[in-house]
C-alpha cells in the first residue's frame, strides 16, 4: 500500500542525509495522504538501509494499518501537528546543527537572506524546550510556527512543515544554509536584516520558482 508515497519519503530522508541535516538514525519524515492516512518512518533505523515496507501507515483514527516496526518516538507529536494543522501534509524533524545553534542564542532566526524567506516564509521562531518524543513537542510546534514553515526546538532541533514533502524538505535545507550565513555574520559584527517588505517580495517571487 502507498508504495510511491513511501518511496518519496525515503528519497526525502536520503536528501536530508546528503545535505548533512541528519546523522545515523536521527530525525523523522512523515506525510499525510488524501485518504487521511499518514506514513511515518520507523524509530532508530538508518535511512540508508530503510525499505518501503519498513514504514508505518496510520489511519485517520491513529491506528496502525500497515507496518511491523516501532514507529518514530515522535509520532505522538506528529499526530498532534496533523490534527491541529489541516493544511500541513508533510513534517520533517531534524537535528541540523546551524539552525539548532541559532536557537541557543536567540528567540528567532531572523530574515537576513532571501533563501529563508523563499522556503520558510519569514523569520523562524524558537520554541521553549520540550522532551523529545513528547506531546509537548507537537504542541510547541503548532504554537510557535505562526504561519511559517519551520520551528526551532530549543536544545533539540528543527521541525519543518509543508503542503508537500518538497516544501518541508526545501524549508529544512535552505533554512540550514541561512542559519549558517547568519551565524557567520554574527561572528563578524551585527548582521543587516531584511525589511518585512523585502521578505514578502522574496516570498512572492518563490511562488513561481522552478519548473511547473
Amino acid at each position: 500500500m502507498y508504495t510511491l508515497e513511501k518511496m518519496e519519503i525515503l528519497k526525502t530522508a536520503l536528501a536530508l542525509k546528503e545535505n548533512n541535516l541528519i546523522t545515523l538514525a536521527g530525525g523523522n519524515v512523515s506525510c499525510r495522504l488524501q485518504s487521511g492516512d499518514y506514513i511515518v518512518t520507523p524509530s532508530g533505523m538508518s535511512y540508508d538501509g530503510m525499505r518501503p515496507d519498513d514504514l508505518i501507515v496510520y489511519n485517520k483514527e491513529n491506528e496502525i494499518i500497515e507496518g511491523h516496526l516501532r514507529p518514530s518516538v515522535d509520532t505522538v507529536a506528529l499526530q498532534y501537528i496533523y490534527r491541529h494543522m489541516p493544511a500541513v501534509n508533510a513534517i520533517i524533524h531534524t537535528h541540523q546543527p546551524y539552525a539548532t545553534a541559532a536557537g541557543l542564542v536567540a528567540d528567532t532566526l531572523p530574515v537576513a537572506v532571501t533563501t529563508l524567506s523563499n522556503v520558510t516564509l519569514g523569520e523562524v521562531h524558537v520554541a521553549p524546550y520540550s522532551n523529545p518524543g513528547s506531546l509537548e513537542m507537537g504542541i510547541q510546534t503548532v504554537e510557535y510556527s505562526r504561519g511559517k514553515r519551520a520551528v526551532i526546538l530549543k536544545h533539540h532541533g528543527v521541525v519543518t512543515i509543508g503542503d508537500t514533502l518538497k516544501e518541508a524538505l526545501y524549508a529544512a535545507v535552505y533554512m540550514e544554509t541561512a542559519a549558517q550565513t547568519y551565524l557567520l555574520a554574527c561572528g563578524a559584527g551585527t548582521p543587516a536584516l531584511m525589511t518585512e517588505e523585502q521578505n514578502q517580495q522574496a516570498v512572492d517571487m518563490f511562488v513561481d520558482y522552478g519548473q511547473k
